[in-house]
């Protein structure tokens, strides 16, 4: 698929009180009742290379270009009121660094002085600390960074490709994509979920992608970017299987795996708000001809679509808190 790239819920399904404690270092830091707004990657114009990052309400309403540059501009994560986004503006063409801003676009504060490889990101310590994938020819290990760019600490996993790092168990461990290659240019690459200690050790295999089923191409995601449930018992990630991308989970010891949603249209990247109660999902056709964000009520699986026609690329929804003025 592309590289750049439904309806109002009573009760949480999964949200455990248990659970709070100890996830809540991995929680994004939003207050369940504040007003959410959802931020989403948009390909402005082909020709220019041109993608920009759009915000817009829980209804649809009110979409705006949050960061208006001329260049490459992608987010992958948000926390509370802060939108982390990857960008090469004031620099080479796709060479990209890491900032941030907030759902309007009002201020925008560089972040790191490393180039950064395209790839999703996460925080832990109630934000204090990122973990980011640096480009290749920076590093091959993730950096634990802070929110001025300092590394902290290099996690190295030891597989030829590691991308999409996410914290998971208060912080202690990471899911990530690995592959068994250093591209799916090379052959044997069997992507899938993996798990390791933030120190780099105890790595495991998490997904196995069904040894039965070729519908998959060479450059279709087998294990896409993980994302943890609010409850912090599993993680969700796309795959392509009997012909159709879908999402499924994992536990995070690897002992259950199983398909999560049943929608008619191919499902790719997502974002579950922070309580649990919605699930934001990048929804597309088999010819990939135009890209929507949906909003799925997780109780009773109501789907609504956010976007229209406007532009064809409309990807990798995620939710942020609204500060209004």
């Amino acid at each position: 698929m592309s590289n750049i790239k439904l309806a109002l819920i009573i009760a949480p399904f999964f949200l455990l009180a248990s659970c709070n404690e100890s996830t809540n270092r991995n929680k994004k830091m939003v207050d369940p009742g504040a007003e959410l707004a959802i931020i989403y990657n948009v390909l402005v114009d082909d020709a220019a290379d041109n993608y920009e990052v759009f915000s817009m309400n829980m209804d649809g309403s009110d979409k705006r270009n949050i960061t208006r540059l001329p260049g490459v501009e992608w987010s992958y994560f948000s926390m509370g009121d802060r939108v982390f986004y990857i960008s090469d503006k004031d620099t080479c063409h796709r060479c990209m660094f890491l900032y941030e801003t907030d759902f309007r676009g009002a201020t925008h504060r560089k972040i790191t002085e490393f180039k950064l490889a395209d790839s999703w990101m996460s925080a832990r310590n109630n934000g204090a600390e990122l973990i980011v994938r640096p480009h290749p020819s920076v590093d091959s290990a993730f950096y634990i960074i802070d929110l001025n760019g300092k590394v902290l600490h290099r996690v190295e996993t030891r597989l030829p490709f590691s991308s999409d790092p996410l914290f998971v168990n208060n912080g202690d461990q990471i899911v990530f994509r690995g592959g068994l290659t250093k591209s799916k240019l090379i052959e044997g690459f069997q992507e899938a979920l993996y798990i390791i200690d933030d120190s780099g050790k105890n790595r495991r295999q998490l997904t196995h992608f069904p040894e039965s089923d070729t519908t998959a191409g060479k450059f279709d995601f087998r294990a896409g970017t993980p994302k943890l449930h609010p409850s912090g018992e599993f993680v969700s990630y796309q795959s392509k299987q009997q012909g159709k991308f879908s999402l499924y989970a994992v536990t995070l010891d690897g002992e259950k795996q199983w398909k999560l949603t049943d929608n008619e249209e191919n499902e790719g990247w997502h974002e579950w708000s922070p309580d649990g109660t919605w699930l934001a999902i990048e929804l597309f056709d088999n010819n990939e001809t135009q890209f929507h964000i949906g909003l799925m009520n997780w109780n009773t699986k109501e789907m609504k679509i956010l976007t229209d026609t406007s532009y064809r690329y409309q990807q990798s929804p995620d939710f942020v808190r609204k500060v209004v003025d």
